[in-house]
């Protein structure tokens, strides 16, 4: 199952960390994997080309994305990848999780 955290300071999400595999089918013909690491690449290089600086580490299945501060502009970056990554788990409910931290 695909784990998805997003961090929120002050009630505005100012990063996420996504990890696992989905297990909705095979490497290479999953389309869960497939919407959500596109979801999470655009996200990522969508904040570095608008210079909000975001914060970004690889490791083995995992990405993170923290950003330096909250603002309109990243708020509503991050608000969308979450709106995408609940369209995703209301379609595979059983391929992924999401969760809110607070920072």
């Amino acid at each position: 199952m695909i784990k998805a955290e997003f961090f929120e300071k002050n009630r505005e999400v100012v990063g996420f960390r996504v990890n696992d595999h989905s297990g909705y089918a095979e490497s290479g013909e999953d389309i869960v994997c497939a919407a959500v690491s596109s979801a999470v690449q655009l996200t990522a290089n969508l904040l570095e080309a608008l210079d909000l600086q975001p914060d970004v580490k690889l490791g083995e299945n995992t990405v993170e994305c923290v950003l330096p501060s909250a603002g309109d502009l990243q708020s509503t970056v991050l608000g969308q990848f979450r709106l995408h990554l609940e369209s995703v788990q209301e379609e595979f409910p059983e391929n992924i999780n999401i969760t809110i931290s607070e920072v």
